[in-house]
C-alpha cells in the first residue's frame, strides 16, 4: 500500500464557528456535534476565532481511493504505529483516509511503516 506525506503542518483546534474558515483551502477538516465544532487545517490557515489549539500535526495520506468495503486498513496501521508507541489522529473522507501524526514522531513512523511493506512518498 502507498501512502504519501504531505509537507504541510496541520493544527486540530475548536472554533466558535465557521465564519473565518475558508472553505477554499487545500485542507480543511469541519466537524460538529452538540458539543463542540472543531478543525484540522493547516497551521498558516487558522481561523481568528480559533481556540484550543493542538499544533505540530503532520499528515500522511493512504493514496489512491478506497471502497467502502475494505476493511482492516487504519487497523493495521494503528496496530503497526501503537507498536512503537507513535499516537495518531485520523480523518476519512468520502475517497480515503488521512493519518495526523505529531512531528517529532513522523521519522519513526515512516520508518516503521516501511520496515512492514508500506511505500512511502513525500508531497
Amino acid at each position: 500500500m502507498k501512502i504519501k506525506v504531505l509537507n504541510r503542518d496541520f493544527a486540530v483546534c475548536k472554533v466558535e464557528d465557521y465564519k473565518y474558515v475558508d472553505l477554499n483551502d487545500d485542507f480543511i477538516f469541519i466537524g460538529k456535534t452538540n458539543e463542540e465544532k472543531s478543525l484540522v487545517c493547516e497551521e498558516k490557515n487558522l481561523p481568528l476565532n480559533a481556540r484550543e489549539i493542538e499544533r505540530g500535526w503532520k499528515s500522511m495520506v493512504i493514496e489512491g481511493v478506497l471502497d467502502f468495503s475494505l476493511v482492516g486498513i487504519i487497523a493495521k496501521i494503528s496496530q503497526i504505529l501503537t507498536n512503537i508507541k507513535v499516537s495518531i489522529f485520523v480523518i476519512s473522507t468520502f475517497n480515503t483516509d488521512y493519518i495526523l501524526i505529531k512531528k517529532e514522531e513522523l521519522k519513526r513512523a515512516i520508518e516503521e511503516l516501511e520496515r512492514n511493506g508500506y511505500e512511502i512518498a513525500e508531497e
